[in-house]
């Protein structure tokens, strides 16, 4: 059996690691160094028109849980707008995107299992501002088992 060495952790609203990740506004919660590695948690706050292209990840899966506003995913060939209280489960190996839909902020809660992913956000956000090269944003995503398709 495991013993698990993560540290009780409490949280007030606001704190986190704040990241802008080619235009996804996150706030990293908690990080697999808090985890022992078990997953990610991440509350993303994105305006309209904020959205991650179709991509499938190896190594994840992958929870968003809508808190506020509309956000359209395509998880394989399925297009739903799920509102607040609404969720996706995206297993590993499973095609996906979302956008942010409607005239308000969406906040959603994104779980990553296993942990690792906040590793590429990292790196990602520090890439420079403006529109990002796709071909360096690939090989990044790629090293962490990720492709766009």
């Amino acid at each position: 059996m495991k013993i698990m060495r993560a540290m009780p952790k409490l949280m007030m609203a606001g704190e986190g690691t704040r990241l802008n990740v080619l235009g996804d506004h996150q706030c990293i919660k908690l990080t697999g160094k808090d985890t022992d590695n078990q997953y990610t948690l991440i509350e993303q706050t994105n305006e309209p028109g904020t959205g991650i292209p179709r991509h499938v990840h190896t190594r994840e899966d992958e929870v968003f849980h809508v808190l506020e506003g509309a956000v359209e995913f395509e998880v394989d060939a399925e297009v739903k707008t799920l509102q607040a209280g609404e969720l996706a489960y995206v297993p590993r190996g499973t095609t996906h995107s979302f956008r942010v839909v409607g005239t308000t902020k969406a906040k959603v809660l994104l779980s990553v299992f296993p942990a690792g992913l906040e590793d590429m956000f990292q790196e990602l956000a520090q890439l420079t501002a403006g529109p990002p090269d796709f071909a360096v944003v690939a090989e990044i995503c790629g090293r962490y088992g990720i492709t766009f398709v």
